[in-house]
């Protein structure tokens, strides 16, 4: 960390960021965004996202505005509204639900191709969640099967994850705070 950012960090101005957490539905989108706060902020009993939500975390010198997104599927047509508005995507996968993997990479297509994030240069990080079940696909596997390596327009990453021990998030938020302070330099 450079000396402007341990500046920044000492004097309380951190860069505010938008960034979109999307997904199908139990996929453990909220669960990662509550590991994600501090330990006094967090919840105890997380329940499924209704339309949305807006959560807030801070890394050293990042200020995260998170957009919960819902996954179901009544409420995906609301993620394009949100578009213009984020700086960063959290695409969240359940690496244990083979079955929707296939509406997963549909929703995911859709949105790479949608008019406000298509030619933007938006960083996305994958989180292929629920490692800690057994049988989940492995990061590999799920980038293989969302077709990852075609996205070449963007800086993306994948991490495989268990949002409930907190496992693999630090690394994604590592590295997605990275791709932030190089699109703003």
């Amino acid at each position: 960390m450079g000396l402007f950012d341990k500046l920044v960090g000492w004097l309380g101005l951190k860069k505010e960021v938008n960034v979109l957490c999307l997904g199908l539905d139990n996929s453990g989108k909220t669960t990662i965004i509550n590991k994600l706060k501090p330990s006094n902020a967090q919840v105890q009993d997380i329940v499924p996202t209704i339309g949305f939500s807006i959560e807030k975390f801070k890394t050293t010198s990042l200020s995260f505005t998170v957009f919960d997104m819902s996954g179901q599927g009544r409420y995906r047509n609301l993620w394009e509204h949100y578009y213009k508005e984020g700086q960063a995507i959290i695409f969240v996968i359940d690496s244990a639900d083979k079955l929707r993997m296939v509406v997963a990479k549909e929703e995911l297509d859709t949105l790479l191709n949608h008019p406000d994030i298509k030619h933007r240069r938006i960083p996305i990080l994958f989180f292929a969640n629920k490692m800690d079940v057994r049988d989940a696909l492995s990061s590999v596997k799920v980038s293989q099967l969302l077709c990852l390596e075609n996205i070449k327009d963007k800086p993306w990453h994948i991490c495989a994850t268990d949002a409930i021990k907190g496992e693999g998030l630090q690394e994604g938020v590592d590295w997605l705070q990275d791709q932030i302070k190089t699109m703003r330099t």
